[in-house]
């Protein structure tokens, strides 16, 4: 089966999930209470994707705060402190990330998604599709995580935190395997740092070596995957430029990294933004070796207005002229809800993108 139609990963929270958990950190609703009312929303979500017509279900990630808070929520040695990113678009600023600092040695105490796979699992059987689970890429952790004068007290360098935070996400992965889970995606935003021209100068100015940096980074996230029986599994990463509130938080095109990420990068499939000029045009796509997807997230999460069906097919016949049709499928550009608070839209818009994918892809690849 060819997955043509799949969403990046979030959803947004339905209000009376919003609400179940600003009561649960409150105090005034416990665990049990707020996994039902998870697990609602979930089944809801999956029977909507169901019913759109998508080729990969995803749960929307409804138990997290953010696409990547289960590390520091499964994992000692992070501490309540983050780093300050400048945020573009709709009340944008200096604003902290949700990603927290590392201030101790790195000790998994769980599986990071051991709440999520179980529901997912038991709605499998109803489903025309696989569905996948979103992982942060380890890679992501090193720009945001490393503080010096607080991690160096525990870490030597970058590559060491890089070491532990790849042991942690590796074993994830296996573990998923092992579950039966057949479709995983490292969510890997940070690789953007390096191919926007004002953050490679700022990379620059403070002595760093922006190419050097990425390799590095494209390395680890590639030990993270080495060594794994993969046969039946497809193994994905999706890239961005920020998504929270529907702001960003970096500019360019891929033409920067594009050598190193498609050609080293060690995935099956690639998700990349572009819903705007922001991201550049489909030219470094033809770097991309022959046999591997590349999902065009060509429908923004962003902002409410739909898209024009004509446009978006005209994008796709204007990226296939750099990678096969047949290696092509079409999403939007990021998830609804990066952050639990959500994207600048309804969830009837939110629908309404994802039926816009579902009848883009079966008119582009029925024809």
């Amino acid at each position: 089966m060819r997955l043509r139609a799949e969403q990046v990963g979030s959803l947004l929270r339905p209000p009376d999930l919003l609400s179940a958990r600003k009561a649960f950190a409150a105090g005034r609703l416990d665990l049990a209470a707020l996994r039902a009312k998870e697990d609602d929303a979930i089944r809801a979500a999956v029977a909507r994707q169901r019913d759109i017509g998508l080729d990969v279900f995803t749960d929307g990630e409804m138990r997290r705060h953010s696409w990547l808070t289960g590390m520091a929520d499964a994992v000692d040695g992070f501490l309540s402190d983050s780093v300050m990113l400048e945020w573009h678009g709709p009340g944008g600023g200096r604003e902290q990330t949700t990603a927290k600092i590392v201030g101790g040695m790195l000790r998994k105490r769980e599986m990071l998604t051991a709440s999520e796979v179980p529901l997912m699992q038991s709605l499998a059987p109803s489903l025309p599709g696989p569905f996948k689970v979103t992982l942060p890429a380890p890679s992501n952790f090193v720009p945001t995580g490393f503080k010096p004068g607080v991690t160096n007290l525990f870490y030597a360098d970058r590559d060491a935190l890089l070491a532990d935070l790849v042991a942690i996400v590796r074993d994830e992965i296996a573990w998923l395997m092992s579950q039966g889970v057949t479709y995983i995606q490292l969510d890997a935003p940070f690789y953007s740092h390096y191919l926007d021209p004002q953050h490679r100068e700022a990379m620059k100015m403070s002595g760093a070596d922006p190419d050097a940096e990425f390799e590095a980074a494209i390395a680890g996230d590639n030990a993270t995957l080495a060594g794994l029986a993969r046969r039946g599994t497809t193994m994905a990463v999706h890239i961005c430029r920020g998504n929270s509130r529907s702001r960003w938080y970096t500019e360019g095109g891929y033409d920067a990294i594009a050598e190193k990420l498609f050609a080293k990068l060690d995935v099956d499939r690639f998700l990349l933004e572009y819903d705007t000029e922001r991201s550049g045009t489909f030219e470094p796509l033809r770097l991309v070796p022959h046999g591997k997807d590349v999902l065009l997230g060509l429908i923004t999460t962003k902002e409410p207005a739909l898209e024009r069906e004509d446009d978006l097919r005209r994008q796709i016949d204007e990226a296939a002229r750099y990678v096969p049709l047949e290696h092509l499928a079409v999403s939007p550009q990021c998830g609804f809800a990066s952050v639990e608070s959500g994207n600048l839209l309804s969830e009837e818009d939110q629908w309404a993108k994802l039926r816009l994918v579902v009848d883009v892809a079966r008119k582009t690849w029925s024809a």
